[in-house]
């Protein structure tokens, strides 16, 4: 789940199933109880009509929190920590960095430190559309080392610098569950 609507409609789905989740959080659910193995179908049929899915193995698991943990800290925090990504991931998901980063890399094909990138690019967009602050403080908003810095990951993976992006008439972002 990459998104508070995502919440909401498993929420919802849920409910539908008269399951009453404690707790529903980007990537994880806490039910009371053990689920039957017919509540388990319930509930992945009824995610897949919503174009989601019910993960239950720990690898996949443990990417979903991976990605929710990025995706929090980018997205929907206001202040990102100022700790080092690998430093706030391991403590946050009480796994050894490496571990966390060999399998994210196996499963996906890309390194956490690209989809970290890719997901501090889109926030660069969003803030550019926005329009509410200038480079500079957008740069120390998302912890770049300076507006040069920040110019030279977003031209490399946009293939514009961010003053050409502002000027766009018609900005594209991705939505988050493409990036």
């Amino acid at each position: 789940m990459v998104s508070h609507r995502c919440k909401m409609v498993v929420k919802e789905e849920l409910q539908k199933l008269g399951l009453h989740p404690y707790h529903v959080e980007l990537g994880a659910v806490n039910l009371p109880g053990e689920l039957s193995d017919d509540q388990k179908k319930q509930i992945a049929e009824a995610l897949k009509r919503t174009g989601l899915e019910l993960l239950e193995d720990r690898r996949s698991i443990l990417i979903e929190k991976i990605k929710s943990t990025i995706i929090e800290m980018i997205h929907l925090s206001e202040d990102q920590p100022k700790i080092n990504f690998s430093v706030y991931l391991s403590d946050k998901l009480n796994y050894d960095y490496t571990y966390l980063s060999n399998l994210f890399s196996e499963s996906e094909g890309t390194t956490i430190e690209r989809y970290i990138l890719l997901h501090k690019i889109e926030k660069v967009k969003e803030l550019i559309i926005y329009g509410e602050l200038n480079f500079t403080e957008i740069a120390f908003r998302l912890h770049y080392s300076s507006v040069a810095h920040l110019s030279n990951q977003f031209k490399k993976i946009t293939g514009l610098t961010p003053s050409f992006f502002r000027s766009l008439k018609h900005k594209r972002r991705n939505q988050l569950e493409n990036v």
